[in-house]
């Protein structure tokens, strides 16, 4: 990233690597959520937890960047080391906890960006506040973003910040939602989606359904990493000394499709879901798309196959 943002300061520079990267074409254009995404495959969040790099990102391709997890007041993460590489499965291990500058902040360094990219932000609490006060760092970070994102997404399913996942039970999480969605009417109403767990039942799944209903919020993103350590060919000693956290790519890919299916079948083609989880090729993009995603993000498959990931997806695509 520090050699992209060295070349992408210098104009003709910048240039070269938008012919490079970036591919257009009418036809990979997507409008939804009230929005025109100029191709369907976007970076997930976590990798720009800062909007540090949003500029350069853009310069490789990507149709939307997703920013955050931000939190309402900056905080360290959790200790170092905290974020692994399982090459044989292509797959990574993370446990950062919400390393970020802050909300306010991000805020700030978009609104000096100069590429016209989508941009989501992704918000969750802070690691100290107690959940029953977690509405309220929701509100600060959903303010703090509100004139410079197209769209929001409420995190409530990392799995490494103690305590965050139990915001996705139905009471807490309807809550949640409804007083975002207040706030929400005050302003623009801009799209507010919700990032889930590929860990959830069928039943918890079936909640989820009936609450974007009922909350009225724009949609799903899909999957987050897993707590799950099954199926992995690296050795299970390795696996074990790595510790707590998430995993994610290639490992997550089939049931992260099982819960975009679930949710496109059972709430009938209702609800808009951004695909997430073990995305590297067209072909893994394509499955997504045809189990009822409408977006594809990557992450890991941005750190496995390079820069030209959105690039070759999109052709890849295009060529289908």
């Amino acid at each position: 990233m520090k050699w992209l943002t060295l070349v992408c300061s210098m104009g003709f520079l910048r240039g070269i690597v938008k012919a490079l990267y970036v591919k257009k074409d009418p036809a990979l254009e997507r409008t939804l959520l009230g929005i025109t995404f100029p191709n369907p495959v976007g970076l997930a969040a976590g990798f720009d937890k800062d909007a540090k790099y949003t500029d350069e990102l853009a310069c490789l391709g990507f149709g939307f960047i997703e920013i955050g997890t931000l939190t309402p007041r900056s905080q360290p993460g959790n200790p170092k080391p905290r974020l692994f590489r399982l090459p044989a499965d292509k797959a990574l291990i993370n446990r950062m906890g919400f390393n970020n500058d802050g909300s306010a902040a991000a805020a700030e360094r978009l609104k000096t960006r100069k590429e016209k990219v989508i941009i989501g932000g992704n918000i969750g609490k802070n690691k100290d506040t107690p959940n029953e006060q977690a509405g309220d760092d929701y509100e600060k970070a959903f303010r703090d973003l509100y004139d410079v994102v197209d769209y929001f997404v409420v995190n409530v399913s990392s799995p490494n910040t103690p305590g965050l996942r139990a915001l996705q039970d139905k009471e807490p999480l309807t809550q949640l939602l409804n007083r975002l969605q207040s706030i929400n009417k005050e302003f623009k109403n801009k799209p507010i989606l919700l990032k889930i767990a590929p860990d959830l039942t069928n039943d918890q799944l079936d909640d989820i359904i009936d609450l974007v209903t009922d909350t009225k919020i724009a949609g799903i993103v899909a999957t987050n990493t897993t707590i799950s350590r099954e199926g992995l060919i690296t050795p299970a000693a390795d696996v074990a000394a790595i510790g707590a956290g998430g995993l994610s790519g290639a490992p997550v890919r089939n049931r992260a499709t099982e819960v975009i299916k679930y949710i496109h079948t059972h709430s009938k083609g209702s609800i808009t879901i951004i695909a997430s989880g073990g995305i590297f090729t067209a072909a893994d993009a394509r499955e997504k798309l045809d189990a009822g995603a409408s977006l594809v993000q990557v992450y890991t498959g941005f750190i496995y196959e390079g820069p030209g990931i959105a690039k070759n997806i999109c052709k890849g695509l295009m060529h289908k």
